[in-house]
């Protein structure tokens, strides 16, 4: 049983035709007359095509073939004559079409026979998208960060070795970097070896304890979902297609 389904979001997927019945219009001028500038990015992530028909094959045959996509858990269409809405919820992962949310399919005549266009909206590769750039300015931020904090903590480290100086004599001050850490008496129970101690001059190298932020996590990310996004909009655009195609095919 199918449901109506509304699709009152700007970027419905509605490109073939006006919504209040009347005349259709270009693939994509419904879209684009409404939101000019979002032709230029909504290409991120929806996903158009087409598919040309056998000569004879009716929109009814057509959409009965590719109507076991859409009984899938979480989705609910709408079929019309010649045009098949559908939207899809909590969709499960074994869901071929898992990675689209909603869409339009329609059959078009045409001089060389009629043919199936399909334009599919994916959240999950906006998603992907927007992450990158996120991530890269995460990167610039911590990198920002460091040079900040680097003055800073050169400051509070010489005044803070001055104070030091200050108050302790040389030769203690050499005495007290020379002292190894006391091994506990539980730790000498259980065997635990002695504590090395610390080499001449490990003390004074710069970034021993204090770390500078690290920007290499980030770019890390930015590159998984950089890779993730440019695979998925070139495989799952392929994958659809393919699916489509052999769905029209079946006896």
């Amino acid at each position: 049983m199918t449901s109506p389904v509304r699709l009152a979001e700007p970027w419905t997927p509605q490109p073939w035709g006006a919504t209040n019945g009347g005349s259709s219009t270009d693939t994509k001028t419904l879209f684009v007359e409404k939101f000019p500038s979002m032709r230029l990015i909504n290409w991120i992530w929806h996903v158009r095509g087409s598919l040309a028909l056998a000569p004879d094959q009716s929109s009814d045959d057509a959409f009965d073939r590719l109507a076991p996509l859409f009984r899938e858990t979480g989705t609910s269409h709408e079929r019309t004559d010649d045009t098949l809405t559908f939207r899809k919820k909590d969709q499960a992962a074994q869901d071929k079409m898992s990675v689209f949310d909603r869409g339009v399919l329609r059959i078009e005549k045409d001089t060389a026979g009629p043919i199936l266009r399909y334009h599919l909206v994916s959240r999950a590769l906006l998603f992907c998208f927007l992450l990158v750039p996120l991530f890269l300015g995460i990167a610039q931020f911590t990198i920002a960060l460091g040079k900040f904090q680097k003055p800073t903590s050169e400051v509070a480290g010489s005044s803070g070795k001055a104070a030091d100086a200050s108050k302790k004599s040389p030769a203690k001050a050499d005495a007290d970097k020379a002292a190894p850490v006391p091994l506990h008496p539980i730790d000498k129970f259980l065997g635990a070896p002695e504590p090395e101690k610390p080499k001449k001059g490990d003390e004074d190298k710069p970034g021993r304890r204090d770390k500078k932020p690290s920007p290499t996590p980030a770019y890390v990310f930015a590159g998984i979902f950089a890779a993730l996004y440019l695979v998925g909009r070139i495989l799952e655009a392929r994958l659809v297609r393919t699916l489509f195609r052999k769905s029209l095919l079946a006896s």
